[in-house]
Parts: C-alpha cells; sequence; structure tokens
C-alpha cells in the first residue's frame, strides 16, 4: 500500500506557516529597505552578490545563478540598477559576448548605508525570540531542505 499523497494534519499547519513567513518576512524586509536607503530586496541582493565578490565584480550569467534568477530578470533589474548609478557593466576581455557587472562607488556606498539597518530588522523579526537551541535547530532544518532543493532548482537556467 502507498503513503498517501496528502499532508499530514500537522505537515499542512507547518506548511501554511512556511507560506505565511514567505510572504511576510520578504514583504517586511523590502519596506524596511525602501524606508531607510531606498533599496528594493532585489536591489539589496545584487549588490551583497557584487560587494562580496572579488573586485566587486560578476559576470552576470554567474549572479543570475547565485540569486537563482532567470538571466533576462538579472539584465532588466540590472538595467534599472545602472541607470540609477549603482551598477555598471564591462566588456569581459576574453569573451566578446559576456559581460561583467561591477559594483559602482555609488553602489559601494549604497549597501555599506543599508546593511546595518536591515541586519537590525533580520535580527529583530528572526531571531529575537530564538534561543540558541531554537537557533541551531532552524539552522538545521533550513539546510537540509536547501540541500535537497540544490540539485533540483539550483541548475543553470536555459
Amino acid at each position: 500500500m502507498s503513503e498517501s499523497p496528502w499532508l499530514s494534519a500537522e505537515q499542512q499547519s507547518v506548511w501554511r506557516s512556511w507560506l505565511a513567513l514567505s510572504a511576510l518576512l520578504p514583504a517586511a524586509l523590502h519596506r524596511q529597505l525602501a524606508r531607510d536607503s531606498g533599496l528594493s530586496l532585489p536591489d539589496f541582493d545584487v549588490l551583497v552578490q557584487l560587494s562580496e565578490s572579488p573586485a566587486g565584480r560578476l559576470r552576470v550569467a554567474d549572479l543570475a545563478r547565485a540569486l537563482t534568477w532567470e538571466r533576462s530578470r538579472a539584465s532588466h533589474h540590472l538595467t534599472r540598477m545602472q541607470k540609477r548609478g549603482l551598477v555598471d557593466r564591462q566588456e569581459c576581455a576574453d569573451d566578446g559576448r559576456g559581460a561583467f557587472v561591477v559594483l559602482t562607488p555609488e553602489g559601494r556606498a549604497a549597501i555599506e548605508q543599508a546593511a546595518p539597518p536591515h541586519a537590525a530588522t533580520v535580527k529583530d523579526l528572526v531571531f529575537a525570540d530564538l534561543d540558541d537551541d531554537e537557533l541551531e535547530v532552524l539552522g538545521r532544518v533550513v539546510g537540509k531542505i536547501c540541500g535537497r532543493l540544490e540539485g533540483r532548482v539550483l541548475q543553470t537556467p536555459a
């Protein structure tokens, strides 16, 4: 006899809470970033990736992969960020078809200004009510789920 395809009552409850979290948390983080720095959450994600990369630059395809975005979404978003002076594009000397996305001084200043209040918001919204044991369990659970997803979702976009 095969297992039921349906979620148990407990799984259903946790799943619904997960869905609520996946909607509420990004919305709250986006509001905080927009209010405090004028950045969107996707802007912040791009700036984090670039600020943590060697020389503050990444190939567009690598950035899209790191963000789990389709390449077209990355390209459109980067165009908007470029118009605001946060990033620039540079030709790739060893590949005429490729381009680097480069963090501008304005982009670096934006991430440096936005990061401290953003981190404070994350600490308040996510970690403030968790004790050390709960934090360890959350880390393990999220790590397991991410590990299971990596081979299925984080493949190179077509």
